[in-house]
């Protein structure tokens, strides 16, 4: 079984205990020649492509720049780096080291400069989301960029494991960079909702802190099998069978 996150916008790029491994992403050609564009746009240009202020834009210009894609030893290991909603509930610097090393064979961030991620791969500061129209020779986004790489790799990390299935918790925005078509593996999307006056619904902030809750439950359980993610039930919430489908499966709380 595999699971796969979004990646977030802030970044905590603290330290990490000096005993922690650090592994390099597998697809840092493709990262490489992904920087090469990146490089090439003007401020104004990031601005309007990822729809930021000047300050924001003029940030991540520096650190297109300042990026090395030849660097081994350079940045902090992504399940770390990354501190959004999602992220804190996973809280990764509180894992144990073993937690983090069974996470390393089954969880996977999706990522706009980077395609996929393991935690431990070590990974620089960088801000470029999946859904930025940015023209490559591949085509007019990073969707036309990735193609059917990214579950080219999945298809690969699924190999080997008891149940080869792919618990979606990343966002509509990340997940459309996975092609289904290339996927050889079932999927299961997992969906948070809020009950309120006989009403259910999405709140993003509560559904991206679910994702994060369920992803660390999934880890410190060692949750093997699908069908165990039904006894999830973090924050109140609680699987809910006559909402769910075979590939959408819905958890509600009050």
């Amino acid at each position: 079984m595999l699971i796969v996150l979004s990646p977030a916008k802030r970044l905590d790029f603290a330290a990490p205990p000096a005993d922690l491994p650090a592994t390099q992403p597998r697809l840092g050609d493709d990262t490489a020649t992904l920087l090469k564009t990146a490089r090439r746009q003007t401020q104004a240009e990031l601005r309007r492509l990822m729809g930021i202020s000047d300050d924001l834009a003029r940030l991540n210009q520096a650190r297109f720049k300042a990026f090395d894609p030849q660097a081994t030893d350079i940045g902090v290991q992504a399940a770390l780096a990354f501190a959004g909603d999602v992220y804190q509930r996973l809280d990764a610097r509180g894992l144990s080291p073993a937690d983090l090393d069974w996470a390393q064979d089954r969880l996977r961030i999706l990522s706009g400069l980077y395609g996929l991620l393991r935690p431990l791969d070590r990974i620089q500061p960088y801000r470029l989301e999946m859904g930025v129209r940015l023209k490559t020779r591949r085509g007019a986004s990073l969707y036309d960029f990735w193609g059917d790489r990214i579950s080219k790799q999945l298809n690969a990390d699924a190999q080997g494991q008891a149940e080869p299935v792919l618990i979606n918790l990343a966002s509509q925005e990340y997940f459309g960079a996975v092609d289904a078509r290339a996927l050889r593996i079932p999927v299961i999307t997992c969906h948070f909702r809020e009950t309120k006056d006989g009403q259910t619904r999405i709140v993003s902030f509560f559904a991206k802190g679910a994702r994060g809750a369920m992803a660390r439950w999934i880890i410190e359980n060692r949750i093997e099998r699908p069908q165990d993610l039904k006894r999830f039930d973090r924050d109140g919430y609680a699987f809910t069978p006559a909402l769910s489908t075979d590939a959408d499966w819905v958890f509600i709380r009050s």
